[in-house]
């Protein structure tokens, strides 16, 4: 059975939305590089490698349910900061916006009954809990430690630490 054609175009869009996403991060990531602080630029980093394999999954199973995904263009970010704590606000907010991204998804797929895509969606919803939740944590600790220069530092340190580990299908 072919995927429903609504469903189909949400999560086309969806692919468009994950592809810039990962372009946001990065821009994240070299206004950290600017910084010197290597550690946030390492964690936006793998971030945006991370939205790019969510649009790759969900390419897959579009191709996967006889659709063959439209790339569409990806807007070029047009955020800049003037302090440290500023990305990871802009990142809470995107993640936010992401969420109702993927909410809407779920929504459509519910209304015609595409249960497959509600469960590949469910995947989604609990990574998009955990984005919202690294963010929130991030703001909290630059709040509680960034002001000083060794909390900084500490904070870099850690964020170093952050390793890419590539998604190789979703798992459902």
């Amino acid at each position: 059975m072919a995927i429903n054609e609504k469903v189909a175009q949400v999560l086309n869009d969806q692919i468009n939305a994950e592809l810039y996403s990962s372009y946001l991060y990065l821009t994240f990531a070299d206004y950290y590089e600017d910084r010197g602080l290597k550690g946030f630029a390492n964690w936006y980093v793998v971030q945006a490698k991370e939205e790019a394999d969510h649009a790759l999954a969900l390419r897959r199973y579009l191709l996967d349910n006889d659709f063959k995904p439209q790339m569409e263009a990806i807007a070029k970010p047009d955020k800049t900061f003037s302090s440290d704590i500023e990305p990871l606000e802009a990142g809470l907010a995107h993640e936010e916006y992401v969420t109702s991204l993927i909410h809407h998804c779920y929504e459509v797929a519910h209304e015609v009954h595409d249960v497959r895509a509600m469960q590949m969606l469910d995947w989604f919803v609990k990574e998009q809990g955990e984005e919202e939740t690294n963010a929130r944590d991030m703001i909290s600790n630059m709040k509680l430690f960034g002001c000083d220069p060794k909390g900084l530092y500490d904070l870099d340190r850690e964020y170093q630490n952050r390793v890419y580990t590539q998604m190789t299908a979703l798992p459902l």
